[in-house]
């Protein structure tokens, strides 16, 4: 195929098939890993680039937010590495959290594609580490150093020959080795398979190089959301909201300018960075941003760079949606997720039939200790709040966002760690009320059969500030933990005896419109269902069951 043109028909044939090559990464990725943070939880994202530069494919089942960090991530990764000093077998491997996506237990990987001793394209893999060291993911460093090994932008692989030097290093510095390892080398292995397949897709279309695909690609999705922006009014839309902090709320602010095609993103306002690992780097709020207003405008054209171009966003230094070195960020989600609702909030007005209600948000735990078998553990698991809900639909009970992992089956879970889930159900009532009601929570019961004290840390988001309502409707249930049945501290470290148990309770999603509107067979399904309960249809919907 030589031609310089691409008919829309050919141009989705073969963007499809780079996608494909970015999801058979991801298989690969998931079926190599030895965590189940990515095996079973997808905490990874798997890309492919041009020879420029420039992000063409996110594989399916990737973290979305990553198509904004991993654009930032290469352009550092090739300044350091300029593509002339690059040769075949070359991989190169940061965590910096500045350079990467936020926080030191991502670890990116990257290998440039060779074709006739040109480089034709990259292929970038990114998992969450089961671990990196130093105090694990939690909210009480005080400094990034607490929390674990940086890596600086370097070769892991030279010339295919691994940087044995640089492994003894990471295996000394963490809890589990071989488990770290193991996801390392199944990093690698990914980025050889996304290599071989780009290679294999250009001899079979003949395409000397992507050069030409690439800018199709991304013109097109660079149009495709210019046009989506041109349907918005021109103005500037504000919110602000409060969300919990460490030892005092914090206040995220918003201006979002809208100007023919373009949106310009500010945080000016926004409060100061804390001494607690729940700082953000402006390359994760840069992508948190670009997933809303994608969200907001084409959420179902393919991920690529093209969809970014319009967008800027800026953020004062020293707020904390900009934090600098050494501020810890190793829980930036617990306060980047709430970029979603900051500026859905700021939308609510201008978009109502597509901004969705506050969400309870996806909660993530981390756990390391003993196993009964002797062997050392840590591991996270991925727990979920109700979706906010939108005109005219509920939101989905217990559904990740704005991160979408995996549910960790319990059966795989208690294997690893002989920590018992006693009860997962759905909690009543846990939805805002509403025209459209919240999604639920749940309430999940786990029990230390370990026979170890065991170390669990908690980033609890939205246990002081429910997820609100949009148009008159309700807020959701907050989330709350348990030890032993007695409140937990819900952004700290604590120590499980063996036969402890710890409780959360998941919260619930924001509800949409006037809740004496919400049609009755609705209501009846809500309580035939166990999402209602009849008090609450009867006292926030005025619906009156026999």
């Amino acid at each position: 195929m030589t031609s310089h043109r691409f008919d829309p028909i050919t141009l989705k044939i073969l963007w499809d098939r780079l996608v494909s090559i970015a999801d058979e990464m991801t298989l690969s990725l998931v079926r190599s890993s030895f965590s189940i943070t990515v095996r079973e939880g997808y905490d990874l994202s798997c890309v492919l680039f041009d020879g420029n530069g420039r992000s063409l494919a996110q594989g399916t089942f990737s973290v979305p937010a990553f198509t904004g960090t991993a654009p930032q991530t290469i352009r550092h990764m090739l300044a350091r590495f300029p593509p002339a000093t690059l040769v075949p077998g070359d991989v190169i491997i940061t965590n910096d959290s500045w350079l990467g996506t936020g926080h030191l237990f991502d670890v990116s990987v990257l290998r440039p594609i060779f074709r006739q001793r040109n480089i034709v394209g990259y292929a970038l893999s990114i998992t969450h580490l089961p671990d990196i060291g130093g105090l694990g993911m939690s909210a009480v460093a005080t400094e990034v150093y607490e929390e674990g090994l940086t890596i600086p932008i370097t070769k892991l692989l030279q010339g295919g020959v691994l940087n044995e030097g640089l492994i003894e290093l990471i295996r000394a510095n963490v809890r589990v080795p071989d488990m770290v390892i193991g996801d390392l080398m199944a990093n690698v292995t990914c980025t050889e398979v996304g290599g071989r397949e780009l290679l294999e897709f250009m001899d079979e279309y003949d395409v000397p190089d992507l050069t030409e695909l690439s800018a199709a690609i991304c013109n097109q999705s660079e149009q495709a959301i210019r046009e989506a922006i041109t349907r918005i009014a021109d103005g500037v839309y504000r919110n602000a909201i409060d969300i919990e902090g460490i030892d005092s709320p914090i206040r995220l602010e918003a201006a979002v300018t809208v100007r023919g095609d373009q949106i310009a993103v500010d945080f000016q306002g926004t409060g100061a960075p804390v001494r607690g690992g729940i700082n953000v780097p402006l390359c994760y709020t840069r992508a948190m941003s670009w997933y809303v207003i994608k969200c907001l405008t084409i959420p179902h054209l393919p991920n690529n760079e093209g969809a970014t171009r319009p967008i800027s966003v800026s953020a004062p230094p020293g707020c904390i949606l900009n934090a600098e070195r050494p501020f810890p960020t190793g829980g930036r989600h617990a306060v980047g997720h709430f970029i979603l609702p900051l500026l859905m909030g700021a939308f609510a007005d201008a978009l109502p039939e597509r901004v969705i209600a506050d969400l309870g948000m996806m909660n993530i735990f981390n756990v390391h200790g003993t196993n009964r078998a002797g062997a050392s553990f840590t591991s996270l698991f991925f727990l979920a709040g109700g979706w906010g809900a939108m005109q005219g639909n509920d939101g989905a009970p217990t559904l990740p966002g704005p991160s979408n992992m995996m549910v960790v089956p319990a059966e795989i879970w208690e294997n690893l760690t002989n920590i018992t889930v006693e009860k997962r159900a759905l909690l009543i009532d846990s939805g805002g009320a509403g025209t459209a009601r919240g999604g639920v929570g749940q309430e999940v019961r786990f029990r230390n059969d370990s026979g170890h004290p065991l170390t669990l840390a908690f980033l609890g988001l939205r246990t002081e500030f429910p997820a609100k309502g949009f148009h008159g409707g309700k807020p959701g249930r907050l989330r709350e933990y348990f030890i032993n049945d007695q409140p937990a501290a819900p952004k700290g470290r604590h120590l499980l005896q063996p036969g402890d148990t710890f409780t959360t309770f998941e919260a619930g999603g924001g509800g949409y419109g006037d809740p004496r509107k919400r049609e009755r067979r609705l209501v009846e399904a809500d309580l035939a269902s166990g999402l209602v309960s009849p008090a609450a249809a009867r006292e926030v919907y005025g619906f009156y069951p026999e």
